[in-house]
């Protein structure tokens, strides 16, 4: 080989083995070399025993989905580019033209969305259920119904449904209807990344995670997964994530790996963080209610108290109906740490305001304007401080 190129792209040079550290290897590839044609004819990627293309796993993605069943407390696990392709994911692999999908009314919005148009355009229907009332989940199963999202705490109001309540209403609808495709239950467990409780000891057959919150830590990567205990879903999910092309790249799953380094210590901070401001904020002038799992009043606070062993960085507070939506607004503008901005489990807090009533279908008891705040990892005091002058402002 004469040629410069030639020889640097055919290099004979390997490193020798032996090599360890603290952070596994990025592997970034789409083209994977085969040793032979037998090799190429035959290896496996679906067990994660062989390496075929860069769509099917290198060995740093596996590491990561290994890492992250673990943490869910499951066996099997599929990256994918988002949380919200995660979840579209799940509904894709296992609902068809003709069945129903029941979604919590105060699911996480995309979720919702996502099924109003793009699953109503493939003929799959859709029904909204009150999380927090079993019953009507009871209701609104029929005869089509295939899967059912769950979500631990419900998006921005953070109601915390009775988990395994819900699951068992499922249970029994499979019962009645042995010999056919069962009704299958995903639970979006962002909130509670596999720390504050276990989704599959709940009964969930699916727990769905946008990793892009508490797993990456960092507020720069957009990644998801979804982890299954049975080896049949898993499979019926990684096909359907082959078929659609999903991958990630190995340095956003380099930074998610960083990120679970630290993962429990930062939710443990946070969640201590956001229960001293929450708990502060209900006795400020002006606020209706605070919403957070861990407070007694708080809906499902009782399904949090027996089920979950530790809370997220979130809480929303409801404010009095003498204040305009103008105002609410104006009470975020004047924030100083707290930042405006979607997501949260990062390390700076955020703030973001919410008219209720407009995205869902059952009645909101408030008149006020609600704002989500997320809590980063500031000092306590100086996030207090930040509160107490905007809602100074607020209240002159």
């Amino acid at each position: 080989m004469s040629d410069l190129s030639t020889q640097l792209i055919h290099h004979p040079y390997r490193p020798p083995e032996g090599f360890d550290a603290v952070a596994p290897g990025v592997h970034k590839a789409s083209t994977v070399i085969f040793p032979h044609v037998q090799a190429l004819r035959t290896q496996e990627w679906k067990d994660k025993s062989g390496y075929t293309y860069g769509l099917h796993g290198t060995p740093t993605t596996f590491i990561l989905e290994e890492r992250i069943a673990t943490i869910e407390g499951g066996r099997f696990c599929v990256l994918a580019p988002s949380g919200l392709s995660a979840v579209s994911l799940v509904d894709m692999a296992f609902l068809r033209q003709g069945d129903e999908l029941l979604i919590p009314d105060n699911a996480y919005g995309p979720n919702k969305a996502f099924a109003s148009v793009e699953l109503a355009a493939w003929g799959i229907t859709h029904s909204y259920y009150d999380a927090q009332n079993p019953a009507d989940l009871a209701a609104k199963i029929g005869p089509a119904t295939r899967l059912v999202w769950l979500e631990a705490p419900g998006s921005i109001t953070l109601e915390f449904p009775d988990l395994p309540a819900l699951v068992a209403v499922v249970k029994q609808a499979n019962a009645a209807r042995a010999g056919e495709r069962p009704i299958l239950t995903a639970l979006d467990n962002t909130w509670g990344a596999g720390i504050a409780f276990n989704a599959f000891d709940l009964g969930a057959d699916m727990s769905m995670q946008a990793l892009t919150k508490y797993p990456s830590g960092g507020s720069d990567v957009l990644m998801g997964s979804v982890v299954t205990r049975d080896e049949a879903l898993h499979q019926q999910l990684l096909m359907t994530h082959m078929r659609l092309g999903l991958g990630v790249s190995g340095n956003d799953t380099e930074l998610v790996l960083r990120g679970l380094n630290t993962m429990a210590l930062r939710y443990q901070a946070q969640d201590a963080a956001t229960r001293t401001l929450a708990t502060w904020m209900q006795a400020q002038p002006g606020v209706v209610q605070v919403l957070h799992p861990a407070l007694p009043g708080s809906p499902g606070h009782a399904n949090w108290r027996r089920d979950a062993k530790a809370a997220a960085c979130l809480f929303s507070v409801v404010f009095d109906s003498r204040f305009s939506l103008a105002q609410v607004d104006a009470f975020c503008d004047r924030l100083k740490l707290f930042k405006l901005g979607w997501s949260w489990a990062g390390p700076i807090s955020l703030c973001a305001p919410y008219n209720v009533s407009s995205i869902r279908t059952q009645a909101w008891p408030h008149k006020g304007g609600l704002v989500r705040f997320a809590v980063g990892l500031e000092a306590v005091e100086d996030l207090r401080a930040d509160l107490a002058q905007a809602l100074a402002t607020l209240n002159a």
